[in-house]
């Protein structure tokens, strides 16, 4: 059984998956990451999926 998560924010797992969205974003405001705007675009919308998801993840259990 898992512990009992009021808040996915206090979760160690999201803080580090906001560190990372933080970096994605970093990198890709690169002039040479701006050149290919599809995989910026993917790589962006990767890095928030993992915070969403790890805080859906919160909300259903």
């Amino acid at each position: 059984m898992y512990p009992k998560v009021t808040r996915f924010e206090d979760l160690v797992a999201w803080q580090h998956a906001r560190t990372l969205a933080g970096a994605v974003y970093e990198i890709t405001r690169s002039e040479a990451m701006r050149r290919d705007f599809g995989l910026c675009d993917q790589m962006r919308r990767a890095a928030v999926s993992v915070m969403s998801n790890i805080a859906e993840w919160v909300v259903n259990v």
